[in-house]
């Protein structure tokens, strides 16, 4: 299937996860995730990129558009069904314990997937938003990549630590001067500051 051609299935069909090569005829793989991320009917499906390319940059790129993770070839087929198993369980798992989490003006409704600053939507991917409430319901203490790895994306991998970093820049971005109450220690990890300022 072609890049055009699998965009507007998706559209169409909109299905509960897409691998996606980024080498694709017609439409490469990033322009199918920028679209796909960039239109309400399927930005909220979550993207498993698939791709020859190794080297971080196109990792980086990759989670930058949106992607929940990345696989790159050649890949063992036992490693791609753990990886899409972990992004739908991250979707569909049920949360205990607090729904709603108000810190000042940002507010976290895990029933309605919905983050908004002073009622103004902040639109995250599935992943940004699993990180941001799993850092705020834990505000004040210490969350190792390590833990978020195995939290939010369901394994744990040295290797994939850098995946963390970059969700972390990409949430800053999207949560403006709130980005702030995600503190780093350096060589530990991650804090959602306490405090409502």
């Amino acid at each position: 299937m072609d890049g055009v051609s699998g965009l507007e299935q998706a559209k169409k069909d909109r299905p509960g996860l897409i691998i996606l090569d980024l080498m694709l005829p017609e439409m490469d793989g990033k322009d199918v995730c920028r679209a796909l991320k960039s239109n309400p009917l399927t930005q909220s499906i979550p993207i498993l990129m698939l791709t020859a390319k190794a080297e971080e940059l196109d990792r980086v790129i990759g989670f930058e558009l949106g992607a929940d993770d990345y696989v790159t070839k050649p890949f063992s087929p036992r490693e791609l069904v753990l990886r899409v198993k972990a992004i739908l369980r991250r979707k569909e798992a049920p949360q205990e314990g607090q729904k709603v989490i108000r810190i000042g003006d940002l507010l976290i409704d895990l029933d309605r997937h919905r983050v908004s600053i002073k009622d103004t939507p902040i639109r995250l991917t599935s992943t940004e938003f699993k990180l941001l409430f799993e850092l705020a319901t834990k505000r004040g203490r210490v969350q190792t990549r390590e833990n978020l790895l195995d939290k939010v994306w369901g394994y744990t991998y040295e290797g994939y630590a850098r995946t963390v970093d970059t969700h972390i820049r990409r949430l800053r971005e999207k949560l403006g001067p709130l980005g702030n109450h995600i503190e780093t220690l350096r060589g530990v990890g991650y804090r959602f500051r306490e405090g409502k300022e």
